[in-house]
């Protein structure tokens, strides 16, 4: 348990505390910390762990910092590839008049992002591909608001690049975890 010096106590995941006004990413379609519909699951027919259907999941951002002209959103499976991670998607120049993105609506390319380069070598939204046994993965979603104008970087930038064009360029970041994870077969 977390003491919050408000002589109450929260637990990790829906209990906290609301922080008002601060910047935040949410999903209508799971809560953070909990499980991720299979339904969000990457589909690649040749790996046998991608057992869902690539829809990419409903997100919406409030309490944007001041000044932003763009933002970027990473997804990232920290416990992927063994521990060395996988980028599910870099997606950048999101223009700063946007606050959601649609249930599916990033799961192909299209022109409200710049598609980076993930881990599979796609610029759009690749689900989950858990391997059964390995426990439940943290698909970790992270907004960057930026100084930058939505045209700014080029298409295909690595996770790594764009954190590199964004140093100096952040206005602050909220984030969204989703669990995924299947039993031993």
């Amino acid at each position: 348990m977390l003491a919050l010096g408000l002589g109450g106590c929260a637990t990790i995941g829906s209990d906290l505390p609301s922080m008002g006004n601060a910047f935040s990413l949410n999903s209508s379609a799971f809560r953070d910390g909990g499980m991720m519909p299979v339904r969000f699951a990457g589909n690649i027919k040749s790996n046998p762990n991608c057992i869902g259907e690539n829809l990419s999941p409903p997100l919406e951002w409030k309490n944007v910092p001041a000044g932003t002209k763009s933002f970027a959103l990473i997804m990232v499976d920290p416990e992927g590839r063994g521990g060395l991670g996988v980028d599910h998607w870099n997606a950048y120049g999101i223009a700063a008049t946007r606050t959601v993105f649609a249930e599916g609506e990033t799961s192909q390319l299209n022109d409200k992002y710049v598609g980076g380069k993930g881990t599979a070598g796609v610029g759009h939204y690749l689900g989950p591909c858990t391997p059964p046994g390995t426990g439940f993965h943290h698909y970790t979603f992270t907004l960057i608001a930026t100084d930058l104008e939505p045209n700014a970087l080029p298409a295909g930038l690595t996770r790594a690049e764009l954190l590199a064009k964004l140093n100096g360029h952040s206005k602050g970041s909220a984030g969204l975890v989703g669990l995924f994870g299947r039993a031993a077969n």
